[in-house]
């Protein structure tokens, strides 16, 4: 069944938990102030399209398309990236506040967090190959199997990255920063 196609649209203050938004595929589209709260937007088709200051809490997103997706000063609280479609899966993350999403086994490679609330975000088995983590505060957040090489975490923070769990090589860390690769081994560094 082929999708209603949007182009080139602006949405501005939509409460879409109050007016639902259509099931169609958007193309570089905005998406501004708007209320996307638990709302269920699975198999909608999302390319070029920009979220900004939108709250996009406990979203459901099975088999959504996001390519080429920033988000923008948006709330993503709990949000299941990893249940979205992995084909062209790309997005970008500024001033967001994502705590308890997860990515699992999502492949996030040059993927860009920006000043954003990553705390107890779950990254197992994720794929961020030359990512760049810029003051991101990663306080919990789980690296499990993931693979990290090339990864760029100068200037974040509060992360906890096991070296012999994770694929690290030629990852970015700041002298401060080599903290978070010790912590299982419950050494005091002054």
């Amino acid at each position: 069944m082929k999708l209603p196609y949007h182009e080139n649209l602006t949405y501005e203050k939509i409460d879409f938990t109050k007016t639902p938004l259509e099931k169609a595929e958007y193309e570089r589209c905005v998406f501004k102030n708007c209320i996307f709260h638990q709302c269920n937007i699975s198999n909608y088709i999302f390319r070029e399209v920009t979220f900004i200051d939108c709250d996009c809490s406990l979203v459901t997103a099975q088999n959504t398309v996001f390519n080429d997706i920033p988000f923008i000063n948006c709330k993503l609280l709990g949000f299941r990236f990893e249940a979205c479609n992995p084909f062209l899966f790309s997005v970008t993350f500024e001033n967001s506040y994502l705590k308890l999403s997860t990515f699992i086994g999502q492949k996030l490679k040059k993927t860009s967090f920006t000043k954003s609330n990553l705390q107890e975000v779950d990254f197992t088995e994720a794929d961020l190959t030359s990512s760049v983590f810029d003051e991101c505060d990663l306080l919990n957040a789980i690296f499990y199997k993931s693979i990290v090489e090339h990864v760029d975490f100068r200037t974040s923070y509060h992360f906890n990255i096991d070296p012999e769990l994770n694929k690290i090589k030629r990852a970015k860390f700041s002298l401060n920063g080599t903290i978070g690769l010790l912590t299982k081994y419950n050494i005091i560094i002054e």
